[in-house]
């Protein structure tokens, strides 16, 4: 099991913590991290470009000058695509871009980018993260108290304040652990997380 230190909102070290192996100790599979981004990105796109081609475009029936005899190059409709108001070659058309992955492979990418941050030291846990009040300058002096930039911080339930008070700060996400996705684990130079938060991702992914 790794152990990794507990601290306070201070940033002073205040204990250690045990990580479940079958969360935070399993063997890195990159690949299915690779692809769980991938999909993740992906599902994001909307899909909805479109451009008419010959055949969509309005007009263009009548061939425009007789086959033969005129001097111009022969032409069959004002809507081809070498024209001005033609079609376009091969438009793009609305399409879905969702990439599924198992259930059982979405699980394993993320205990595997956890297991990755654990392992380089970017894991970081806090006995407690509590606001009386949304404000962003407190959130940013707990932040430079663990001299952390760049965070995703994952919170337990009741951690509005926290949400709201981190929300303005450009480089800081907060996830709870229903939320919690590989794409932002990876992006994000620290995770930072609770005690509460590390103990149900612990009951719900081990």
């Amino acid at each position: 099991m790794a152990n990794v230190s507990v601290y306070n909102m201070e940033g002073k070290e205040v204990g250690t913590m045990q990580l479940s192996d079958a969360v935070f100790g399993v063997k890195v599979n990159e690949h299915l991290v690779h692809m769980a981004v991938v999909a993740q990105l992906a599902n994001k796109r909307q899909g909805t470009q479109k451009a008419k081609t010959r055949a969509e475009v309005s007009g263009g029936g009548k061939k425009p000058w007789r086959q033969k005899g005129t001097g111009h190059a022969r032409q069959g409709s004002t809507r081809a695509p070498q024209w001005t108001g033609g079609g376009v070659v091969f438009a793009p058309t609305p399409r879905d871009y969702t990439i599924r992955l198992n259930k059982k492979e979405k699980r394993a990418a993320l205990k595997s980018a956890l297991t990755s941050r654990v392992q380089e030291n970017k894991f970081l846990v806090l006995d407690e993260l509590k606001m009386d009040e949304i404000k962003t300058k407190k959130f940013k002096n707990v932040l430079d108290n663990l001299n952390v930039s760049g965070a995703l911080v994952v919170v337990g339930a009741d951690s509005d304040n926290v949400v709201l008070s981190a929300r303005n700060l450009p480089d800081v996400k907060t996830a709870y652990v229903n939320t919690i996705n590989v794409y932002d684990i990876l992006k994000y130079n620290t995770v930072v997380a609770t005690k509460a938060a590390v103990a149900s991702i612990e009951e719900v992914y081990a």
